[in-house]
């Protein structure tokens, strides 16, 4: 709904599938390590992607003719969501970001993230940029170590409706597999992920992941224990830097609650009025789930919302 804006460039999804070892790393790297930080797939979406699974937010465009990768492929990950939305030729775009990547010197990452996004902003004829990753309230003190100064919305749904929509997603569901089943104490690097790939033979347990319905309390657990890092990462920021925004109120009032939005970011009045088109993106809320569930697992998934709940005034 942003990328309506026209002054705006609205980056969707770039720092959520970065190698999580490396994306906020302090150290400083040069051109050819950022554009290999840049370059990497995301083993899960490999994953799911070759086992013929769908994830509604990839959007290269695979059947194109002439189209470089296969699902079968490790696809870039800006290829995934990033990059596609800018262009209808996201392979050629995909050279030249990585060109550009290459060219840069040694310096912060922060400072590297900063000259991209900029570079692709001038280059679509916008002034300003947003970068928007789903489950980013997770990591909010790392964007805040690298953009001090910068504002975060956050849009936050109902714990229990999010979590039953994640068991629904392919990637989630095969993520938050991982998390509950091979525990570990820091997170996992491209390299580690790309190892639990087990190949598919006839008896494949990536497909059994996937086929499979794990227990509601993990994804319950892992919302809210998303809430809880980022929420305590919130309270460092100034009072003008955060904002929340419900997504039952982005669906109800669109456009009202787009121009809070506009406010919050300040975004020039002056620019063409852009909401209409935004509205329209609007398909209302989806079917509910937490309804359709028996009465032990809504007990049990309800108690595993309830700290995320309870941290966004909604318990």
């Amino acid at each position: 709904m942003l990328a309506e804006q026209p002054s705006l460039l609205s980056v969707f999804e770039f720092f959520n599938g970065l190698d999580m070892t490396k994306r906020f790393s302090a150290k400083p790297v040069n051109g050819a390590a950022f554009a290999a930080l840049l370059s990497q797939e995301h083993p899960i979406v490999t994953m799911v992607l070759s086992r013929g699974y769908k994830v509604e937010e990839i959007t290269y465009p695979f059947k194109k003719p002439g189209a470089r990768y296969t699902p079968d492929q490790g696809l870039p990950w800006l290829l995934v969501s990033t990059l596609p939305r800018f262009t209808d030729d996201p392979d050629a775009f995909f050279d030249d970001v990585i060109a550009f990547a290459h060219k840069q010197p040694r310096q912060p990452l922060a400072t590297h993230y900063r000259m991209l996004f900029d570079w692709l902003a001038e280059r679509f004829g916008r002034s300003c940029w947003i970068e928007r990753s789903g489950s980013s309230i997770d990591y909010l003190g790392s964007l805040h170590g690298m953009f001090p100064d910068a504002r975060f919305l956050h849009l936050h749904r109902d714990g229990p409706e999010t979590a039953l929509s994640m068991r629904e997603h392919a990637a989630y569901r095969l993520a938050i597999h991982f998390v509950y089943e091979k525990p570990r104490d820091s997170e996992p690097s491209i390299d580690e992920l790309r190892a639990l790939e087990t190949g598919k033979a006839s008896d494949d347990p990536i497909t059994r992941i996937l086929e499979s319905r794990p227990p509601l309390e993990y994804f319950g657990g892992y919302w809210s224990q998303e809430l809880q890092h980022g929420m305590r990462a919130a309270a460092n920021l100034a009072a003008e830097q955060y904002m929340e925004v419900r997504f039952e109120d982005l669906v109800s009032a669109p456009k009202d609650t787009l121009r809070t939005i506009s406010e919050f970011f300040d975004l020039d009045p002056d620019v063409e009025d852009w909401r209409d088109s935004a509205a329209a993106l609007v398909r209302g809320i989806p079917p509910t789930r937490f309804d359709k569930l028996s009465l032990d697992e809504q007990v049990r998934l309800a108690e595993a919302c309830q700290p995320g709940m309870e941290l966004l005034g909604r318990a």
